[in-house]
């Protein structure tokens, strides 16, 4: 498996240069001795080259129909690839038109999804989980990022110091969100449980008043809004990381019935956060800029928290196996119906990402 950190890549030095990827002229240069004539002959070569490069970008590589798709968010840094690739052309390239439409939660979004309001949504593995276990038909396509970006923080002026604190207050979080299932497990492992506290059902967005107004003692959140929160509150808040080094897998999904009849689509996609992944790793410090501007981040929250992500477009038996763990914490908080947890294998949309990239996929089945 493929996977890829900002600003890290290992590079080969290679002794043949071959130029293929350019139409119409294929260009190879081997062995080429050490002479006046080669110092022009690059020279040339790489005006050439360039050029080239810049019309192979504007042009792209699709001549088909535009395909307009509709795709659901809640914007932060976990889709910073759909934000390289559309900010660099790579979805026009491709032959899309890809819409957007702003929620508040994950949960919110996959919910539009089902509704028919867009096509794709992008979401954690724990709504996929939530909605899996409602029996609701839908396909994971890919996975775009993985990152741990979410803190449980405490007031200290509701008594809250120390974790054993938590027990008996009121914590603001998300509702069937990947928040409510960390703090759950966080909970878990101090030897507490999340029925022992009051939920206050809160978006990310809202937290941030919710806490700073004293309307709820603690919350579980997600970045950019722990980073606020603390800015807010000083040494009068308390701070956890939530997820005990269990990383989140932030996805793309569609229903089955999209996934099945638009199977051009999805590869034309697929390979548009591929060019998207490959352009981190060749100019990070660019590709930060561009999700930096999107989300008008300050330099110094982008600078933190950008090596916490993995961007990469991956389907691994890392999510299946933290999709079954939040299936049991569900079962056994009785959050479902459900009492066994359903084979995930079968919600995994492979065909697309193992046309375009197939070591990507090391799903077990």
């Amino acid at each position: 498996m493929r996977n890829v950190e900002f600003g890290m890549r290992n590079k080969r030095s290679r002794s043949l240069l071959v130029l293929s990827s350019f139409n119409p002229l294929t260009i190879r240069l081997q062995d080429y001795r050490t002479t006046g004539l080669q110092t022009s002959f690059r020279i040339l070569l790489s005006l050439l080259l360039a050029v080239l490069g810049c019309w192979s970008c504007s042009k792209g590589d699709y001549s088909g129909k535009i395909e307009t798709v509709t795709m659901g968010h809640n914007p932060n840094e976990t889709k910073a690839l759909i934000y390289i690739a559309e900010e660099r052309g790579l979805f026009a390239a491709n032959g899309l038109n890809v819409a957007f439409r702003d929620y508040d939660t994950g949960a919110e979004v996959a919910d539009a999804m089902l509704n028919g309001e867009i096509d794709l949504a992008t979401c954690a593995e724990y709504v996929i989980v939530g909605n899996v276990l409602k029996k609701k038909n839908i396909r994971n396509i890919a996975s775009i990022s993985k990152f741990q970006n979410t803190y449980i923080i405490g007031r200290t002026d509701k008594g809250i110091r120390g974790i054993a604190d938590l027990k008996g207050k009121r914590i603001g979080v998300a509702r069937e969100t990947s928040s409510e299932f960390f703090l759950g497990r966080f909970m878990d492992l101090h030897g507490m449980s999340i029925r022992q506290v009051t939920l206050v059902n809160v978006t990310p967005a809202q937290s941030v008043q919710a806490l700073v107004r004293g309307s709820v003692d603690a919350v579980a959140v997600i970045e950019p809004h722990a980073h606020a929160i603390k800015k807010k509150l000083g040494d009068g808040g308390v701070i956890w990381p939530a997820q005990s080094s269990q990383l989140t897998y932030f996805n793309l999904i569609s229903t089955e019935a999209w996934a099945s009849s638009h199977p051009k689509v999805i590869g034309r996609l697929l390979r548009s956060l591929v060019q998207a992944e490959n352009y981190v790793v060749s100019h990070p410090n660019a590709a930060k800029a561009i999700v930096q501007k999107r989300l008008r981040y300050d330099d110094a929250y982008i600078d933190a928290i950008w090596p916490e992500y993995q961007l990469s477009v991956s389907l691994d038996q890392g999510l299946i196996a933290a999709m079954e763990d939040e299936a049991r914490w569900m079962i056994r908080n009785n959050l479902t119906n459900e009492k066994t947890v359903p084979d995930f294998g079968n919600y995994i949309y492979t065909d697309g990402l193992k046309a375009i990239r197939p070591e990507a996929v090391n799903i077990i089945r």
